[in-house]
């Protein structure tokens, strides 16, 4: 099966300037998810806390877990590196981060609206992780395409 993508009589990235705004918005999406990644191991005992007081089981491991995966996914995507491994994990921590997370339907009134707002972002990194992993089978320009 041929892994280029036809649209309307060009590939993906044929359009004036597609090929770098691509990079530009998978460079924004990507290295602002490794540093939440990072910010993961430099705030591990406060999102700990959190995580138990959410019912995590193993709180440590998860967070230290999670930020691995936001980590990986991040510059794999940044890079265009093992990209459907990369936009899996993304996937795979959005979906975990917004349902167990942030629940904003079983919690007090007064966290409604800041869980709503965190469970909201985690639906909105989920579309651009499935784009990506969309993407995945299409060569990236600029990427080093492993």
């Amino acid at each position: 099966m041929d892994a280029t993508v036809i649209l309307q009589g060009g590939t993906v990235f044929d359009g004036p300037g597609a090929a770098e705004a691509f990079l530009v918005g998978r460079l924004l999406f990507g290295l602002v998810l490794a540093f939440n990644g990072l910010n993961h191991f430099q705030n591990v005992d406060a999102l700990t806390g959190y995580a138990e007081a959410k019912g995590l089981p193993a709180p440590r491991f998860g967070v230290l877990f999670s930020g691995g995966m936001l980590l990986f996914g991040g510059l794999g995507i940044a890079a265009g590196a093992l990209v459907p491994w990369a936009a899996g994990a993304i996937v795979l921590f959005a979906l975990a981060a917004a349902f167990v997370f942030h629940d904003f339907w079983a919690v007090p009134e007064e966290q409604t609206q800041d869980e709503m707002t965190h469970f909201l972002k985690n639906m909105t990194i989920l579309g651009g992780a499935l784009v990506f992993l969309a993407l995945s089978s299409v060569q990236w320009p600029y990427s080093l395409g492993i």
